[in-house]
């Protein structure tokens, strides 16, 4: 854990892989089926079906969704695109995957699925002197994609696919605050923030 990670922190999405969008009855709507059933779109927009195109194919930036009526955002906030597009995001929240990154070209950090119809994810801000930890219920397992943290009382899982995501995960076997584990991890302290962000919205982690 001795090398320093760098890089800005990406917030992605994209649709769960079980996710098919299909070409309705008409050409003025999409059908999106699913573990959890059969959703329609009417009337999408141009920038709502692009969107869905690209994130059935993997995890997007929303700030790089356009179709030409959408404007630039080189923040990589997406904050143009989050609002045209807030309404179906939020519709869809069961069917979204949400994914930390690093700009880095070297793969996602970790992503959050969620489990149940209705149940959205929102990373929510840490406060810096916050006490936390994992929940005591959380498993962890091994599988293709990395290791996988469940809970039993949440209604999402957190799939772990790089070693900095793990890194934070360990230091919450005990107590500590988002302000300590930045200072301990080598890495920027927006990627320590946004990586706890993720887990406590996740619902794995509770206050000490």
């Amino acid at each position: 854990m001795s090398r320093v990670v760098e890089g800005r922190a990406l917030h992605l999405w994209s649709l769960h892989e079980d996710v098919t969008v299909e070409q309705g009855d008409t050409d003025d709507e999409l059908v999106l089926r699913s573990r959890f059933g059969t959703e329609r779109i009417s009337a999408p927009t141009p920038v709502v079906r692009e969107a869905l195109r690209r994130m059935q194919l993997g995890p997007v930036l929303l700030a790089n969704i356009s179709t030409g009526r959408l404007p630039a955002d080189r923040t990589g906030g997406g904050r143009a695109a989050y609002l045209v597009l807030w309404p179906m995001l939020r519709r869809l929240s069961h069917l979204i995957v949400r994914t930390l990154s690093l700009e880095d070209l070297k793969g996602p950090l970790l992503s959050v699925i969620t489990t149940r119809q209705g149940a959205g994810f929102t990373p929510v801000g840490v406060s810096a002197q916050r006490l936390i930890r994992l929940m005591s219920d959380v498993s962890m397992t091994l599988e293709s994609a990395g290791l996988a943290l469940r809970s039993a009382g949440s209604a999402h899982w957190v799939q772990l696919h790089r070693p900095e995501a793990v890194w934070v995960v360990g230091l919450l076997a005990w107590p500590v605050t988002p302000s300590r584990a930045a200072a301990i991890l080598p890495l920027p302290p927006e990627v320590t923030e946004a990586v706890l962000s993720y887990l406590i919205a996740a619902g794995m982690t509770e206050d000490c």
